[in-house]
């Protein structure tokens, strides 16, 4: 038989198949990934190291939508653009985030972001016995924020009377609104920590 003009199976092609169910909401493990491809489940074990090698092409592919480059900016400029497409990222996969955070990264674009991350950081001024840490600390905001803007239109709904809690949610932002502002507030108050930490 003549071979297929595209191939059937590749790294992207899995991962993007992840993605694809992830985001409608369905199961996206090993049998489902290849039923989605018409593919044997066994005919992906050519292509990846099971569940977790998986994780990792979807993360990959993640990472590549969402990419932001480093063009010339300063340090402070790149984080706000970073945080702001990470944030995009964990809220549009908000059922991903337990599963990449429980594996080593190891996806070379993956790598090739955090690279720039840390040479974005060292450049700006930063000691290098202090990057990883302001890089957890930079990941650990854009998770917490990106599932803060998945998070339901209305928050909190007490169920009886508060002492302030319901004072201060009336004529309060809901949905979208409310997590744009507490998140542009937050970024704010990262940048200027940040640069009060150089300027030390």
């Amino acid at each position: 038989m003549p071979r297929p003009s595209s191939p059937l199976l590749s790294p992207d092609i899995i991962g993007e198949a992840g993605l694809e169910l992830s985001r409608a909401g369905e199961p996206f493990g090993v049998n489902a990934i290849a039923r989605k491809l018409g593919v044997r489940p066994s005919s992906l074990y050519n292509h990846v190291d099971g569940m977790d090698g998986i994780i990792e092409l979807m993360r990959g592919r993640l990472v590549e939508d969402y990419r932001v480059r480093p063009e010339g900016q300063q340090w402070d400029d790149f984080l706000v653009d970073l945080l702001r497409r990470q944030r995009q990222m964990y809220a549009d996969h908000p059922q991903l985030v337990p599963l990449l955070i429980g594996k080593t990264i190891t996806h070379p674009a993956v790598i090739t972001a955090y690279d720039d991350l840390a040479t974005a950081l060292v450049d700006g001024g930063f000691p290098e016995d202090e990057v990883l840490t302001v890089i957890a600390i930079i990941d650990a905001f854009a998770i917490g924020f990106g599932l803060d803007l998945a998070s339901p239109d209305e928050v909190w709904e007490p169920g009886e009377e508060t002492r302030t809690l319901g004072r201060v949610m009336e004529g309060a932002e809901r949905g979208s609104a409310r997590a744009d502002r507490t998140f542009e507030l937050g970024v704010g108050l990262l940048i200027d920590s940040l640069r009060a930490r150089l300027a030390r």
